[in-house]
């Protein structure tokens, strides 16, 4: 059986990639800081260990208890919108919980492989404006994060290169879909849930002109999934389904799946200090893989949709 170790395991993409290999038949362990709600389904097969990140010491004890053949290293600081008020927790989180997490692997796992989940935020805009980011693209971040984030994925890299760790960077674009928080897609399910439920009459809203790649959660734990059994150490992979989705065309699929009349309000507090216009990625070398992206934008919207709305029905008076 193959055993794996998941850091961040609490968190959305975390949560979703756990019940994937679990299924698969992967013995599955996975550090939180605490126990969240979301791991709860998975008792008795995950093997939930707390450990912050930042804690060198545990994070060690925490490989050698799992032994694992493969990490999956997501737990992170991951709101760019929170870099801007916190700076210097996003780099400690996502920088030298990187750092500790890379000679725990050198001292108790070293022919383990890693993959190291950083970001598109690392790149900024598309080049020209409008051309795919390719993984050799420049990298230009437009935000504290993304600045940790290409901190991270250089560090990675380096101890790859020079410590022969198996490590694989997986670059995600904008990872959406049930039981996502803070995001735009959740942000605008959520809020379209509440004027259902007659909670609120409108939807706040910030740059309905950025284009972004979207892609919903269980596309991207396949293809981390299939990096962790193909992928080439040393590489870093756009994880991404290279269509670009304006903010406001995703708006629009919300409001028609969900079917209601939705007045629409500009909130200048929802914009940040630099917006990339346009954030489109290549996904070809994931694809020559031959992973492909199966669930579409409207898939992703419904079965949000459907999150919030089970989450209203289940809070008290309806509140999500």
């Amino acid at each position: 059986m193959r055993r794996c170790l998941i850091t961040g395991c609490g968190g959305f993409i975390g949560t979703h990639l756990a019940e994937r290999l679990l299924r698969e038949g992967w013995s599955v362990c996975g550090t939180v800081r605490r126990r969240p709600s979301s791991l709860y389904l998975m008792d008795g097969r995950l093997t939930v260990i707390e450990c912050d990140i930042l804690d060198a010491s545990r994070v060690e004890q925490a490989i050698r208890e799992a032994e694992p053949h493969v990490v999956f290293h997501l737990a992170a600081q991951s709101s760019p919108s929170t870099s801007w008020q916190q700076p210097e927790t996003t780099f400690r989180v996502n920088v030298f919980g990187t750092l500790y997490l890379l000679q725990a692997m050198l001292a108790a796992c070293p022919n383990a492989t890693l993959v190291a989940v950083t970001s598109s935020a690392v790149y900024g805009a598309s080049d020209g404006g409008t051309a795919p980011i390719k993984e050799h693209s420049r990298l230009r971040p437009s935000s504290p994060y993304g600045v940790s984030k290409a901190a991270a994925d250089m560090l990675a890299e380096l101890f790859g290169r020079t410590h022969g760790l198996r490590v694989i960077r997986a670059r995600p674009f904008f990872v959406s879909g049930p039981g996502k928080l803070g995001d735009v897609c959740s942000d605008f399910c959520r809020g379209v849930v509440e004027i259902e439920n007659r909670r609120r009459t409108s939807l706040a809203v910030g740059n309905l002109e950025a284009v972004r790649d979207f892609l919903d959660v269980r596309d991207a734990v396949e293809a981390l999934l299939l990096l962790a059994e193909k992928g080439r150490p040393g590489e870093a992979y756009n994880v991404c389904s290279g269509t670009g989705t304006s903010v406001s065309g995703l708006l629009r699929a919300v409001v028609a799946a969900a079917g209601v009349r939705a007045e629409v309000c500009r909130d200048p507090e929802l914009y940040r200090p630099l917006d990339d216009p346009v954030t489109v990625g290549d996904p070809s070398l994931l694809t020559t893989l031959g992973w492909q992206p199966r669930v579409t934008i409207a898939e992703m919207v419904r079965d949000t949709l459907e999150f919030w709305r089970r989450e209203a029905v289940a809070a008290p008076g309806g509140a999500v």
